[in-house]
């Protein structure tokens, strides 16, 4: 097996073991498998400290917002996580 082919299955399995501990979340604090799966990179990035099913994550993305791929961001705005205007204001005011 190739390095390329090994970290590309390090990767998924641990997109994986990111949704399975995301997607049995608590109806109050669950979140969909589009945002799972969009936002792994970015949880990984910036914010594994935190537990995945904990409110401590949803701080941590905030804080974070500004450094947010557009599908992690795009998937929390299709989910209710935040509003396109929220968005559309850190923005603004990132100056981006």
């Amino acid at each position: 097996m190739t390095r390329t082919a090994s970290k590309s299955r390090a990767a998924v399995a641990a997109i994986m073991a990111f949704a399975a501990v995301i997607v049995p979340a608590t109806q109050a604090g669950a979140v969909s498998l589009r945002v799972t799966m969009a936002c792994a990179n970015d949880y990984f990035a910036y914010c594994s400290k935190h537990d995945p099913d904990g409110a401590a994550v949803r701080g941590c993305f905030r804080s974070n917002g500004p450094k947010l791929s557009k599908g992690c961001i795009d998937a929390l705005v299709a989910a209710g996580e935040v509003s396109k205007s929220e968005v559309e204001r850190r923005s603004a005011e990132a100056g981006k």
